[in-house]
């Protein structure tokens, strides 16, 4: 409950913050857990005019002073660039208030630019650097009209504008304000109303120690909150403390204590209380930062690799290794944050404009944080040191919740959706220990052996009526212009494939394919008996529960009767593929003509009490969100409960480079290193004890990261696949087979022992074990293409 102005007052009886900084930890525990974040920002002062003389200020200058009154757009450029190449993801554009309303020289610069204002120019420095570089624009040009934001709200996720303070009497005469008219309380509470009202994601604060009383800055810190709770548009409020800079009026004047920043700080965050993210800037905070973390903060602000706090040029920035020992050091892990918050981020469709959607998504992960590294499933390029320090950080003993968590899950306990989603979050010791539960947790379920088995991949079509947006392998008209040309593989084809298959030690083959229009119950029946026929101990693992509903339904019979004549018609177990994400509201944006999650579901279910077993999966990094993970995970855990035909989990990162949607600007670039390595360590305890074994995709993780989730959790390596298609449509470009030896040398490598498999995890033979460690290179596979009058049927 939100302290009432009365209570607020009563905390000036509080002297020392340390008596606030237990109540204010909690605060900030609630919402924000261990994470304190930071942006890794270029610093941008398009122009340091400013019509007004803030008697602190050593950034605004007189024309004179300056060798040109703007920044160019190469100049801009330039640091953006630079700024993108050390893993930044915001550019910060600061600038002095409307100087062409006070200095002729800025009016005239502005016209040779080609702009009427210093804002018209923002706006287009602002465009084209989210349009060169990738980078977040985050603008604080101060005033602004409903026009000016309404504007400037398309090149920017975020805007800022700092109160200072709400007392009208540091603008008299003799106060720090007095000359300065865009520093009135009331012109800037206005610019953060029309903000609000405008849907912006904005940045205030107060500044601290300028010759305001601790109550006008309860005022301050009151007025902010009016408004926030009005529209919900404040992501964060600032703490910052006054320093003095030789050369102005306020040279002399005492600087606030460390104490006093940090009682501020604590005030702020009861008065806030959990949701809101309160900062106070590290390079200005002479004393230890852990005191600021116990005081309530949970942002650093933006910090930059490359460019000084052009506002305070005495103050450093310290470096992002030493800001996150210290935030370590507070029991807290260091989290890099984009320019919007996370929540707006998620909230994406009401705060952003359009056209800013697709650019913030691929800077993002699946929580609205920032996506770390270059690391991305099915991608060649090696992770770089962000990704390693996101996946193997330094381990520091603390109790946690989501310590905790892991912990009751590891006995088997089920936990509920927001309990799963928080593990997601797990960074730092809190991702080292997950890890270490879970592969604890495979230790006791399944050994230490990890399996593989020695498989072929039949995709017989890709041709396909459906529409799904992630899909870079089918062929449609809405798919034409993608990779690869439509084919339809026949029969004999199958055959043949299906008999070398067997003659490199295959135990299974594992058929699957578009929805092709001419496609009935009886093509799936008929592909089943070829398969059969070329080598009857084969072992078919085929058709996705959307093809089974297929089938059904073009034959006029129910899925449990299609079911049972595919079983006669020899097929083993089937695919749990076509699951993408077990959530309507996600499956509707994916795929809005496939199956819903209660249809997939119960197809497995059928599957199940038929005597087919059936793998399970999920398709992740996309559009979603952790909740959706914990949600897909839960409703697997209470299938199998049901049912018990679940063999194994495969979690599929999102392979993003050739897929429609993320073309379009409409997805993420995958999960991120660290959600991949959870993703399979999250999945052992939560479906433990029900479902014994998961797999890692090593076509889209490479053998590096599919060695490294083995050690979170996973048991088992997949298939060899001897044709891989699906992944390599949409940009992987993992080899199409890993033969045994490679399989075996890699789990050597980790010092686990390893076994050849059959589909339902039996020992395979010894027959064709010795088949697999002597195969002959594969033929070239045939695949009878389409002409573009057959295409034509495709809707």
């Amino acid at each position: 409950m939100m302290l009432s102005p009365e209570q607020c007052y009563e905390l000036l009886a509080h002297a020392d913050w340390r008596d606030l900084s237990p109540l204010a930890t909690k605060l900030r525990e609630q919402v924000w857990g261990t994470r304190v974040s930071y942006s890794r920002k270029v610093f941008v002062p398009l122009t340091q005019l400013c019509r007004d003389v803030c008697h602190y200020c050593t950034f605004a200058k007189t024309p004179s002073r300056l060798s040109k009154p703007y920044l160019t757009p190469d100049e801009v450029l330039r640091i953006a660039h630079e700024g993108a190449a050390l893993g930044c993801k915001e550019v910060l554009f600061t600038l002095g208030d409307q100087p062409e309303l006070r200095y002729a020289r800025a009016r005239d610069a502005l016209t040779e630019l080609g702009f009427a204002t210093t804002l018209a120019y923002l706006e287009h420095v602002a465009a084209l650097v989210l349009r060169e570089t990738g980078l977040l624009p985050h603008l604080n040009p101060g005033l602004m009209s409903a026009n000016d934001l309404a504007r400037l709200r398309h090149v920017a996720p975020s805007m800022g504008i700092m109160l200072e303070s709400a007392a009208e009497r540091l603008c008299e005469r003799g106060g720090p304000h007095y000359g300065s008219p865009d520093k009135a309380p009331s012109r800037r509470l206005e610019t953060l109303r029309l903000a609000g009202e405008a849907r912006i994601p904005m940045t205030s604060g107060i500044l601290i120690g300028i010759g305001e009383t601790r109550r006008e800055r309860i005022d301050s810190l009151l007025a902010l909150r009016d408004l926030a709770d009005r529209y919900g548009h404040l992501q964060e409020i600032i703490i910052q403390n006054f320093r003095a800079k030789a050369g102005t009026k306020m040279q002399h004047s005492p600087e606030p204590s460390n104490d006093e920043l940090c009682w501020t700080v604590a005030v702020a965050r009861l008065m806030f209380g959990p949701q809101m993210s309160i900062q106070a800037p590290p390079n200005l905070y002479d004393g230890d930062l852990t005191e600021l973390i116990a005081a309530g903060i949970n942002d650093w602000g933006g910090v930059s690799p490359l460019t000084p706090d052009h506002v305070n040029p005495e103050a450093p920035w310290p470096h992002l290794d030493r800001l996150a020992t210290e935030t370590g050091r507070a029991g807290c892990d260091l989290v890099e944050r984009l320019t919007a918050y996370p929540s707006y981020v998620r909230a994406r469709h009401e705060w952003l404009a359009d056209e800013l959607q697709a650019p913030v998504l691929r800077q993002s992960d699946g929580a609205g944080w920032a996506r770390v590294g270059r690391w991305c499933a099915g991608a060649a390029d090696p992770a770089n040191q962000d990704d390693l320090r996101d996946v193997t950080p330094a381990a520091v003993v603390r109790r946690s919740r989501i310590a905790d968590l892991v912990e009751r899950a590891a006995t088997g306990n089920e936990l509920v959706e927001d309990e799963i989603a928080e593990i997601f979050t797990a960074r730092g010791a809190d991702f080292v220990r997950t890890c270490e539960v879970a592969t604890e947790v495979r230790q006791q379920a399944v050994g230490d052996t990890v399996s593989y088995a020695v498989v072929r991949n039949i995709n017989y079509t890709n041709v396909c009526l459906y529409k799904c947006g992630f899909c870079a392998f089918s062929k449609g008209r809405t798919h034409e212009h993608l990779r690869g040309a439509p084919y339809l593989v026949d029969l004999d084809e199958i055959r043949r494939r299906v008999r070398e298959a067997w003659e490199r030690g295959g135990t299974e083959v594992c058929m699957q394919g578009g929805i092709h229009p001419s496609f009935t119950g009886h093509t799936y029946l008929e592909i089943c008996r070829a398969a059969k026929q070329a080598q009857p101990q084969i072992h078919i693992h085929a058709f996705s529960p959307l093809e089974v509903s297929h089938g059904a339904q073009t034959l006029g019979i129910s899925v449990r009767d299609f079911l049972m004549e595919l079983k006669q018609a020899g097929l083993g177990s089937l695919p749990g593929t076509a699951a993408e994400i077990l959530d309507d509201e996600i499956r509707g944006v994916l795929a809005p003509d496939k199956l819903s999650t209660r249809e997939w579901l119960d197809v497995v279910a059928q599957a199940h009490r038929v005597g087919l077993p059936t793998t399970s999966t999920i398709m992740f990094g996309h559009i979603e969100g952790y909740e959706h993970w914990a949600r897909h995970l839960l409703l697997l855990r209470r299938l199998q409960q049901d049912t018990g035909g679940l063999t194994e989990f495969v979690p599929l990162p999102f392979v993003h480079m050739e897929a429609p949607m993320y073309l379009r600007g409409r997805a993420r670039k995958g999960p991120t290193l660290r959600e991949t390595v959870l993703m399979h360590a999250v999945a052992r305890l939560v479906l433990h004890p029900v479902v014994p074994n998961v797999q890692v995709s090593w076509v889209k993780l490479g053998p590096q990261w599919a060695q490294r989730c083995l050690e979170a959790g996973a048991n088992d390596l997949g298939g060899t696949l001897m044709n891989e298609s699906i992944s390599r449509a949409a940009g992987a470009t993992h080899g199409q087979e890993l033969e045994p030896h490679q399989m075996q040398q890699l789990i050597a490598e980790l010092g686990r022992p390893y076994r050849q498999r059959t589909t339902l995890y039996g020992d395979a033979n010894a027959e064709q074990i010795e088949r697999a460690d002597c195969a002959a290179p594969l033929l070239k596979p045939y695949n009878a293409p389409l002409s573009s009058r057959a295409m034509r049927v495709v809707a």
